[in-house]
């Protein structure tokens, strides 16, 4: 009988709340780290993330997405004529102008366009304070999806000081909805080569990294260049249609620059393989190459929703962790190695006590059709 087109909930897969881990393994190379070669009879291999020079080749390139998460959640209070305050929690999303950022706002109901929003370090606290404790918005727009467009009393750097100063780290929130940010998060939630400010969400991939880990590959013979993509707050959005078809991806924007795409073509007619560390690292790859698999420069926004079907162009192996049921994230790795063979690996892990999302442990995908 012939298989009609996939549903969301053809990826869907049981998950016990325990296995979601809420603060990342010390140290960070330390996470144990899935194997999954092609073959749907081929045994998973069980290692950990300091065994990466033993797994790949020498020629082979890592590509390490070098965005920078700011602390993006800012806690404040409406001021609006003849209303009450009321707290408002605003995560930004993206940058519009050096004053403006559109947000997702909760309550968002609560706002409408010409209200002001006090932001600090306390929303308790949205009083006269100094310049560095508060930073004060407009509400330019608003719209039917809960997102606002805030206008900023501040611009450019200043902005970016003040928002260093009194914002939280935006963690996922199935990591927030179980015990509040801390200080650990602002080192935990950073790649240790985080260095383009502008996500929203860390390329959680990338967190297992250490410079002796990156050390020790470049003394085996796999090298590794930067690209930037940065992460938006669209990568938690749950997939809400019945198809897939019907979901839309929100655009994230990213560069490859010219000596990177350099390199990733140079380093493929050597015969060596490109590793893209992160569905990040992938997702801008695949943008930037064209219908003949070559890597060019690439400056601009991506929407590329990568399923099943899809022919991958620019990367051969990719590390990335492990994503939630029903995820535009998990219908990517089933696109990259078989709907089938990563459910088998993701029974596997929740069997083997493997640590799921942004904290938790690796996996290594390997494509069927690579050397």
């Amino acid at each position: 009988m012939t298989r009609g087109p996939l549903r969301t909930e053809d990826f869907d897969f049981p998950l016990p709340e325990e296995r979601i881990a809420l603060r990342p393994v010390k140290p960070r190379d330390a996470a144990r780290l899935l194997v999954v070669r092609p073959g749907a009879t081929t045994p998973f291999e069980d290692r950990v993330v300091r065994d990466l020079p033993d797994l790949l080749a020498r020629g082979d390139l890592l590509v390490l997405n070098d965005t920078r998460v700011i602390p993006a959640r800012l806690d404040g209070v409406r001021a609006r004529e003849g209303a009450s305050g009321a707290h408002i929690e605003a995560t930004l999303i993206e940058r519009l102008s050096p004053d403006r950022w559109r947000a997702l706002a909760k309550p968002g109901k609560r706002l409408k366009a010409g209200d002001r929003v006090a932001f600090s370090a306390a929303s308790a606290a949205a009083s006269p304070a100094c310049a560095l404790d508060r930073l004060d918005a407009t509400v330019a727009e608003n719209s039917d999806d809960g997102s606002v467009v805030l206008a900023f009393d501040l611009a450019g750097p200043d902005l970016d000081l003040a928002i260093a100063g009194i914002g939280h780290m935006p963690l996922p929130p199935y990591i927030a909805g179980r015990r509040a940010e801390d200080a650990a998060d602002r080192e935990d939630y950073q790649t240790v080569f985080a260095r383009e400010l502008g996500a929203v969400a860390a390329p959680t991939a990338g967190l297992h990294l250490t410079p002796e880990l990156l050390a020790r590959l470049a003394a085996a013979g796999v090298d590794h260049v930067f690209v930037t993509l940065h992460v938006g707050a669209g990568t938690f959005l749950p997939v809400k249609s019945d198809t897939l078809e019907g979901h839309k991806m929100h655009a994230e924007h990213g560069v490859v620059s010219a000596a990177a795409a350099e390199r990733i073509v140079a380093a493929r007619a050597a015969g060596g393989r490109v590793v893209a560390v992160g569905t990040t690292a992938l997702r801008i790859l695949e943008s930037a190459a064209g219908a003949d698999g070559v890597v060019r420069p690439f400056a601009g926004a991506t929407e590329i929703f990568i399923t099943p079907g899809y022919r991958f162009r620019a990367v051969d192996v990719l590390m990335t962790n492990f994503h939630l049921p029903r995820s535009t994230l998990f219908m990517l790795v089933s696109a990259f190695s078989g709907l089938e063979r990563m459910k088998a690996a993701y029974a596997h892990a929740v069997a083997t006590g493997y640590r799921f999302y942004s904290y938790g442990d690796a996996s290594l995908l390997i494509r069927a059709d690579t050397p």
